[in-house]
């Protein structure tokens, strides 16, 4: 019989829980000729998110989880529990129902009997969100499937269900900064999209800010493309040529290059870009020096539910 992991990264999800493991048990209890582990990560809550995965480990043994030391994020917290699910398949889920479990049935067919070696769910709209976020996020990915040349598309999300090959393949690139919607896109696959719709979440609020979605974007960007870099020298280049320009041309125009006023402008504008540019290449070179610390993705505190646990 085949076994799937249901991998489910939570932060402070303690309102959400519960109904998110009803609506799942019912939802797996349907497929026929598997059998299922949820792998719970605990991504350093301050509620009582731990306590409600303890108490679920107690009373059903298909329920393991890890809590984190502190705050990893989301990114950490599945590849965590990618590290440690057992499962033929691996499935990665939202503990706020937003990734629809009926879903998984269908996910598990196609894997089976199509020849897929991955199942997504592709989110067709965004009801229940903010407009702002809507459009920001569209954005996002139109910048990012331009710059990084990978199948990052709008409503292509981390819902997904993956074989053990391609579960193996993702977790073979061990890096510290890590943006899974551009690693599943790396490693291939022959993938297969489910549409469906978007809801709101079940219980609980949000813990997506827009600081923290511009700062996720810029990862996601910074990791999986060097347009930015090739844009700088690229503007650096056409500044150069149009300051030599405007140069030849005051001198054959006899007017000469003067007005302070003009040339302050102009020494701030082009510091300014210059001093953008090199953010941008500093972000490579923090995110290359964070890279050879090797530090560890995550930290466990503690663990229940493995077996000699």
């Amino acid at each position: 019989m085949d076994k799937i992991s249901i991998i489910v990264p939570c932060y402070n999800e303690e309102k959400a829980l519960p109904a998110f493991y009803r609506e799942t048990c019912a939802a797996v209890s349907e497929i026929d000729g598997a059998k299922c582990e949820f792998i719970f990560v605990d991504d350093g809550s301050r509620d009582h998110t731990a306590d409600i995965l303890e108490s679920l480990c107690a009373s059903d043994n298909r329920c393991k989880y890890l809590s984190f030391s502190r705050n990893f994020g989301k990114e950490a917290a599945m590849y965590a529990g990618l590290q440690n699910a057992s499962g033929d398949y691996c499935v990665f889920m939202d503990a706020d129902l937003q990734h629809p479990p009926k879903l998984l049935k269908e996910m598990y067919h196609v894997l089976k009997t199509e020849g897929y070696d991955c199942c997504a769910g592709l989110r067709e709209d965004r009801t229940g969100e903010n407009k702002v976020r809507s459009v920001l996020s569209r954005t996002f990915y139109k910048i990012i499937r331009k710059t990084c040349k990978l199948d990052m598309g709008d409503g292509k999300g981390d819902f997904r269900m993956m074989n053990r090959t391609m579960a193996d393949s993702v977790l073979e690139l061990k890096e510290y900064n890590r943006y899974m919607k551009g690693i599943f896109s790396f490693v291939g696959f022959d993938t297969k999209w489910i549409p469906f719709h978007n809801v709101e979440r079940t219980a609980g609020e949000t813990k997506w800010s827009l600081r923290s979605l511009f700062r996720y974007a810029v990862d996601g960007i910074l990791s999986f493309s060097s347009a930015p870099v090739t844009m700088a020298g690229t503007i650096g280049a056409l500044l150069i040529l149009a300051a030599a320009a405007v140069g030849i041309w005051a001198v054959l125009a006899g007017k000469g290059l003067t007005g302070i006023p003009l040339l302050v402008c102009l020494i701030l504008l082009l510091n300014g870009v210059q001093m953008f540019f090199i953010s941008i290449l500093g972000q490579y070179v923090t995110k290359d020096y964070m890279e050879s610390k090797k530090r560890p993705i995550y930290i466990v505190k503690k663990r229940g539910g493995f077996s000699g646990i």
